[in-house]
């Protein structure tokens, strides 16, 4: 990242673009490892790694409270418990306009998850914590204040090298999008709770850019377990594992995105629950 954005300006915006997306989208990765009590076995060790905020768009701290939250597997794509959840109650849903509605809908592909998926999250995720920082919740107010003060070395540091911000944002933004491909069928609608979270055989470049967040199942079952120790994991009880959760799996990402480019896998309104 350092040397990316040292030269931003001698490589030019567009190409440091390219590079500098997985370089955030693998921090990304690295604070989720941290949250999860990595890489030392002190946690305020692994929090100062995550507290630079070389993505800018995500407040740490607030993505450690609702990461953690949403790992309590019984509540898993429930819209009003779990934080991470890609449903809606159907209540609500009935309620939105219909250029809205759209937007979801499109949003439940793996393009519009691309395009349309980090501007959408942001969005929700910012006016729910707006809310609750209005009605006094000073943990929020505290964890966005943390925020800008790590954004406050980032953006002095891009400062100082004269990087131009406008292509580091897009950078920022793409590495979100990068990770919605990982998110985008992380968890099915399903009555049994340890058959909820997906597994994705692939062992190449995004798999390595999810830090192997992919066997996601295995996460869920295992949440402490470090990311260089899922596939092994996995591996060595494929069957077992595949039988929990309800043989939930794809290939590769590849089969993913080829299904699903263009093609919704999911309602938005989530179809376990009554309109």
């Amino acid at each position: 990242w350092a040397v990316v954005t040292a030269g931003l300006s001698a490589l030019g915006p567009w190409l440091g673009v390219l590079i500098l997306a997985p370089v955030l989208t693998l921090h990304s990765s690295l604070q989720h490892e941290i949250i999860h009590g990595h890489p030392t076995d002190r946690q305020e060790v692994n929090d100062l790694l995550g507290f630079p905020a070389l993505g800018l768009f995500v407040p740490y701290l607030r993505y450690r409270a609702t990461h953690l939250a949403h790992h309590r597997d019984p509540i898993l794509t429930d819209p009003h418990d779990d934080p991470e959840s890609n449903f809606l109650d159907p209540a609500e849903w009935a309620r939105l306009p219909g250029w809205y509605r759209r937007l979801l809908l499109a949003n439940n592909t793996v393009l519009g998850r691309l395009v349309l998926g980090p501007a959408l999250g942001l969005t929700r995720f910012y006016a729910q914590d707006l809310r609750a920082a209005l009605r006094g919740d000073r943990q929020i107010v505290l964890a966005y204040l943390h925020h800008l003060a790590g954004c406050a070395p980032v953006l002095a540091w891009l400062v100082w090298w004269q990087a131009p911000l406008i292509p580091y944002l897009v950078a920022c933004y793409l590495a979100l999008s990068i990770l919605r491909i990982r998110t985008f069928l992380e968890h099915r609608a399903d009555p049994t709770p340890r058959a909820r979270s997906v597994i994705v055989e692939d062992h190449g470049p995004l798999a390595w850019l999810f830090l192997f967040n992919n066997y996601h199942a295995v996460h869920h079952a295992h949440p402490q377990l470090p990311w260089y120790r899922l596939r092994r994991a996995f591996e060595a009880q494929r069957a077992l594992v595949l039988r929990r959760n309800g043989g939930y799996r794809y290939a590769s990402y590849g089969e993913v995105i080829g299904r699903y480019l263009l093609r919704r896998k999911d309602p938005v309104p989530h179809p376990l629950m009554r309109p």
